[in-house]
């Protein structure tokens, strides 16, 4: 999708016809390097789009069971800090773990790496601060370390017990609950009073009493664990365990026959199960789906309610609120795909926007915060044979991210001015990725609230003197139509803009619905497209949109409706009078002709037919020959498109010919065609053919076989 580069006194482009056809001979008004990265810019934001599209299908997003507080969420993250009631700050009780809670922590346990390690630890320092994310098994190996605890410590008089408060511990007051006994408490987040020398003064109590304790934690905890007074303490960070080895215990226990483990991999492949595990894989989930397994329930049920984005994302914005993890997932939902660096980048930029202003540059670490923050959140590294450089950063679900983008624009409504301001400095990225991913970004904003957005933010951009910034105002009204339920209200909007005024904003408008329509949207729906392109050329005098319409029409060639869009061709050029209608889709379709197809995503499918380098409309010239006959005709007959027509033909006869597989014989055919249309067309063609071949700077030998074609 490539805009004008803006020449007249209003930057608008090209408005009168004589301005209009030198552009379009020109190359469509702007350089050969704008025009490739226009295209290149386009075609990442519809392949982004159409992925986006297809991930979405079948997702809650928007539904009241996303904004009702009221509902109960099943299959999100398992963000509780275990069993038992909760006690009010400040409270020292104490509950006890029944016998059959142990017994389901440890049966049938699966040990992490480095389990032993930590055994060692708490056996030797009596407390144990284990660090690990909510949901990843932190509970259950805790209580396994204190059940083997104390069994080699030959103390298990005193019991296991919950405490209900954490930070109860670091008080003078506190002693363990009894002789010999195990404790657990979980912390997360970092209160005040949580002190390294307070911990160590818990451990000596601990020790005094043959007693031991671990505290479950975050990064927080890690931290105060490593501050002054610290050195005694004992800290293990808990290495993630396989869910499928859980639930794989969980179901068949220790030592299944490899035929029984068959039968559960079989089932839990064709019930989803294992993309759902790889997608969120908390130890949790796979003891709730080992349940519903052993329980006789609907796996299929479970595995859809677990991989279900809507209760995801609204457990996690609940429980964050902080505005480095706010930022870092609203940038990974813009930029997923990308380098870690790009996307620390976007979210600290992001983050300063919605923080207030700090003196110093921060200290932010998002890598560091990942497990902790943002489990559903992965790097992966460069593989065998790849670049090196920085990870890539994406949800593990490929649910989840349009999933974010929508909740935090409806939800975060003191943030939406900024999340909007940040956006729209992401036009401006250096990268030609970014900005794609920033655009398509802005069309599922747009499809949260569509009347909202048209007049926030979308129309404003398809108005702006920014042709980028017009660009993805293109492909967020795209995006933002490609659901059933906007679809009409889009195609509504593109032709009211089509059709609109003659002042300078609203032929931007125009020309930035022209652009909208030869993108994806206007692939999937191209008889809406042309109207709607015919809505932007048919302005009378008015010739400020001759641009993005014929690039508009080259795009939509490109996405393989050539038989549409010449069609089209046709029947607009049907009178062959001098009226300005028929004079601007002739010029539209020699500008089509003179434009090299250009595959825009190295690797991605291009039409049928194409041939890199060469004009699309003379690769597949044998399969639309008497259209392109009649189109030809009419254009080399008619001043003043008849001089950029004939430079337009012996492009194809002197310059393309040879790259196209049927080689220079189609070609002759259409000569020979267009020969025998009524009219002069054969004396016409003769003329400039006999003058190319006798041109003394370049003399065409094919010309001169072509004539003489035309004299037989």
């Amino acid at each position: 999708m490539s805009p004008a580069t803006d020449s007249t006194t209003d930057e608008d482009g090209p408005v009168s016809e004589s301005d209009a056809l030198r552009s379009l001979a020109a190359g469509g008004g702007e350089s050969e390097a704008e025009r490739a990265e226009a295209l290149r810019a386009g075609a990442i934001a519809d392949r982004i789009a159409e992925r986006l599209n297809a991930d979405a299908s079948g997702t809650r997003i928007g539904t009241l069971a996303l904004f009702n507080d009221t509902v109960s969420f099943g299959g999100g993250f398992n963000l509780g800090a275990g069993r038992g009631p909760a006690a009010p700050r400040g409270s020292t009780g104490t509950v006890p773990l029944a016998e059959d809670e142990i017994t389901e922590y440890t049966d049938l346990y699966v040990q992490p790496e480095r389990y032993d390690e930590a055994l060692d630890a708490l056996c030797k320092r009596h407390l144990l601060v284990l660090t690990g994310s909510p949901g990843s098994g932190r509970t259950a190996a805790a209580v396994n370390l204190l059940a083997e605890a104390l069994v080699l410590n030959s103390s298990s008089d005193g019991g296991c017990h919950r405490l209900l408060d954490a930070v109860s511990i670091v008080s003078p007051a506190w002693e363990p609950p009894a002789e010999r006994s195990a404790c657990i408490a979980v912390l997360d987040g970092c209160p005040d009073g949580l002190s390294a020398r307070g911990l160590a003064g818990a451990a000596s109590k601990l020790r005094a009493a043959g007693a031991h304790l671990v505290l479950i934690g975050g990064p927080e905890v890690e931290a105060a664990v490593s501050g002054p007074g610290g050195d005694d303490l004992a800290w293990h960070g808990l290495s993630p365990v396989d869910p499928l080895a859980v639930l794989e215990r969980r179901i068949l226990g220790h030592g299944a026959d490899p035929e029984r483990r068959g039968e559960l991999m079989a089932l839990l492949d064709a019930s989803g199960a294992l993309t759902a595990l790889r997608e969120q894989p908390l130890a949790s989930h796979a003891v709730r789906l080992a349940s519903v397994v052993t329980a006789g329930g609907d796996l299929a049920a479970a595995v859809t309610a677990l991989r279900d984005p809507s209760d995801q994302v609204y457990t996690w914005f609940r429980t964050h609120h902080e505005p480095e993890a706010i930022a870092f997932a609203l940038a990974v939902a813009v930029l997923e795909g990308s380098s870690y660096l790009t996307v620390a980048d976007a979210a600290l930029r992001l983050r300063q926007a919605l923080s207030p202003e700090e003196p110093t540059p921060p200290d932010v670490r998002f890598r560091d915060r990942l497990e902790q923050d943002q489990p559903w959140i992965e790097l992966v590294f460069p593989g065998p044979g790849e670049l090196p450089g920085s990870p890539r950063v994406r949800f593990r679900s490929a649910l989840v991210r349009h999933v974010v983008l929508t909740y935090a624009w409806t939800t975060l409504d003191g943030r939406r001015e900024a999340v909007l301001q940040w956006l729209r400095r992401l036009l401006g990225h250096s990268d030609l990725e970014v900005r794609a991913q920033a655009a398509v970004a802005s069309g599922v904003l747009a499809r949260s609230d569509y009347h909202y957005a048209v007049h926030r933010f979308v129309k404003s951009w398809a108005g702006s003197t920014s042709w980028p910034v017009r660009q993805a105002a293109a492909t967020a009204i795209g995006v933002a139509g490609s659901t059933p339920a906007t679809a009409d209200p889009v195609w509504e909007l593109l032709h009211q803009w089509a059709g609109g005024g003659h002042s300078a904003y609203e032929r931007r408008l125009a020309g930035t619905a022209a652009t909208a329509v030869g993108g994806l949207f206007g692939r999937n729906a191209p008889d809406r497209a042309l109207g709607v392109l015919r809505s932007a050329l048919d302005r009378g005098d008015d010739w400020g949109t001759l641009t993005p319409v014929a690039w508009g029409g080259v795009n939509l060639l490109h996405q393989g409706r050539t038989q549409e869009v010449l069609t089209a061709y046709l029947h607009w050029s049907q009178p062959q009078d001098q009226s300005p209608m028929v004079l601007k889709t002739l010029s539209a379709f020699v500008f089509a002709a003179s434009t090299p197809y250009t595959s825009a995503v190295p690797g991605a499918a291009g039409p049928e037919g194409a041939v890199d380098g060469v004009p699309l409309l003379l690769s597949v010239l044998p399969h639309h020959r008497r259209a392109l006959a009649e189109l030809w005709g009419r254009a080399l007959a008619r001043k003043p498109v008849q001089e950029p027509a004939f430079a337009a033909l012996r492009g194809w006869i002197d310059t393309y010919a040879d790259s196209c597989p049927g080689g220079p014989a189609p070609l002759r055919t259409l000569v020979l065609d267009i020969a025998r249309l009524p009219g002069k067309h054969r004396e016409r063609l003769h003329w400039w053919l006999t003058k190319w071949a006798g041109d003394r700077e370049h003399p065409s030998a094919r010309a001169e076989d072509l004539a003489r074609a035309l004299e037989l």
